[in-house]
């Protein structure tokens, strides 16, 4: 009979979370003073965007990734909207090319010059109108290039560039997430429920219940087929839940964290399987590594500051010394406004997808 340990072994030597220096750090930003639980921050390699407070519309900063330092008053923005700015995403095809959304009712996709924003830019490449309420929600599509997903206060929730669909909505949107290849799209709703979608024809085809679980923010786990949930229980504690997205009726895994109100966004690397978690108004950022197996969710190690977030922004780069040895930096861009690089490392074999 062969002997099995009853304990899980991490795969993971090294992880911890190192604030940047002042120097390294960008200061100044006239950061928003929206409540929508967003990110208002959003970054790629090259650029930072970051929504900004100001009087007569709304706007956004876009600052070069490696242009660090206090951030000029009188930085040039991203300044077309009538409305205040409610999200930023960068186009995951095209490092120059992001869009907005606001609360004048339009979608405005942008083109970022290769040097950066010189002097203020008002003249979008493209507006897209539809909705009759403010635009809460975008999000670019995994593997379709140009293609959009809008949501807004008007219970609509469209596909844009080229194609357009529009479908109802049973309730207003807190979040969104596409599947690996964009066949699913999960979404979280003000009833507190999830719901699984087919994108093309908005067809419902699972619904989670909200008695245990209320729901704010879904996250498809690309390469695990499970989704990811943030959300509340009946007592208010903050929790985070796996779910089979062909099974919603009950959950893989539940975990309660604490009892702060703040809202949790999940952001999950699929080439490491490690989950990061933080919440609007904490200091902190938690990891956990990810599994097909039971107990699914492995907690590593948590990064605490003095001080709270508002939002964040991921950037993940890939420095290989050689083929064996490997470091993976996830920085993220913390809004108020603090870098924090995320770093594990170790030694790899061919085959495997993390350090150990």
């Amino acid at each position: 009979m062969s002997w099995r340990s009853s304990f899980r072994c991490s795969k993971f030597r090294y992880v911890f979370g190192k604030p940047a220096t002042k120097e390294h750090s960008y200061d100044g930003v006239p950061i928003t003073r929206s409540v929508h639980d967003n990110h208002y921050c959003s970054a790629n390699p090259c650029f930072i965007a970051v929504v900004t407070e100001c009087a007569g519309g709304g706007a956004f900063l876009v600052l070069p990734i490696h242009c660090l330092g206090r951030v000029d008053p009188h930085c040039p923005r991203v300044c077309g909207h009538s409305g205040r700015v409610l999200d930023v995403k960068w186009n995951p095809f095209n490092d120059y090319c992001i869009a907005s959304c606001s609360e004048d009712c339009t979608v405005k996709i942008w083109d970022i010059p290769v040097c950066g924003v010189q002097q203020n830019l008002t003249k979008a490449r493209k507006t897209l109108t539809g909705h009759s309420r403010r635009v809460a929600i975008i999000e670019w599509h995994p593997t379709a290039e140009n293609l959009l997903l809008s949501s807004g206060y008007d219970y609509k929730v469209m596909v844009l560039m080229p194609v357009h669909h529009r479908y109802p909505s049973e309730a207003l949107l807190l979040s969104v997430s596409f599947n690996i290849d964009g066949s699913r799209l999960a979404v979280t709703s003000k009833d507190r429920r999830i719901r699984v979608l087919e994108p093309r024809t908005g067809k419902i085809l699972q619904v989670s219940s909200n008695k245990t679980h209320r729901a704010n923010k879904v996250l498809y786990i690309r390469g695990l087929k499970m989704l990811l949930s943030t959300g509340s229980s009946p007592w208010n504690h903050r929790q985070i839940l796996l779910w089979d997205p062909d099974d919603l009726s009950e959950p893989l895994y539940e975990e309660d964290l604490d009892g702060s109100a703040g809202v949790l966004f999940p952001f999950y690397d699929p080439d490491t399987q490690m989950l990061y978690l933080a919440g609007k108004g904490d200091g902190n950022i938690r990891y956990y590594e990810l599994s097909s197996e039971k107990p699914y969710i492995s907690f590593l190690m948590e990064y605490r500051s003095l001080l709270p977030q508002k939002g964040l922004g991921r950037i993940i780069t890939l420095k290989t010394a050689n083929h064996l040895k490997w470091r993976k930096q996830v920085r993220f861009e913390k809004v108020l406004i603090i870098k924090i690089d995320s770093e594990y490392s170790g030694s790899k074999s061919w085959g495997q997808t993390s350090p150990k």
